[in-house]
């Protein structure tokens, strides 16, 4: 096996994380749903969980999109070149954390449970808007590259 395709084998690797970290994060929240809204009495014990949770997978997710970001820079610099397509990913990988960090602090951050389905639903709009910019990059990557 040569270093392009060990460094290949990383970024399909820790993007796969990164996206099963998110994935991960939706399941926990649709499970958690009916104990996080509404008046329920489980809503501080099942927040703990959610807010420990969530430090977990943050922890995860970054050491993943690290990983994404130092083994795509390493392809393009030794093997790919750095091609008008390579700035287009890199341009839409940063645009989907600004467009996640971004909604995160204005919709998620303010959250306190329990509370109404109404406000627990910008989870799932967080989730369309991530897997959303995951469905763009994986569609230029494998179709457009």
């Amino acid at each position: 096996m040569n270093m392009q395709d060990i460094l290949r084998m990383i970024h399909i690797t820790c993007f796969a994380a990164w996206f099963g970290t998110v994935l991960a994060s939706l399941f926990l929240l649709k499970a958690l749903e009916p104990d996080l809204t509404g008046e329920n009495m489980k809503a501080a014990d099942r927040a703990a969980l959610l807010q420990s949770f969530i430090k977990l997978e943050t922890k995860v997710a970054d050491v993943a999109f690290i990983g994404v970001i130092v083994s795509g820079v390493l392809l393009a610099q030794f093997f790919h070149g750095w091609t008008p397509w390579v700035f287009i990913k890199s341009l839409l990988i940063i645009l989907q954390v600004a467009l996640t960090m971004g909604y995160i602090v204005k919709s998620i951050r303010p959250l306190t449970y329990p509370c109404s389905a109404r406000q627990y639903s910008a989870w799932y709009r967080l989730f369309s808007i991530s897997l959303t910019m995951f469905a763009i990059v994986l569609g230029i990557t494998f179709f457009l590259l």
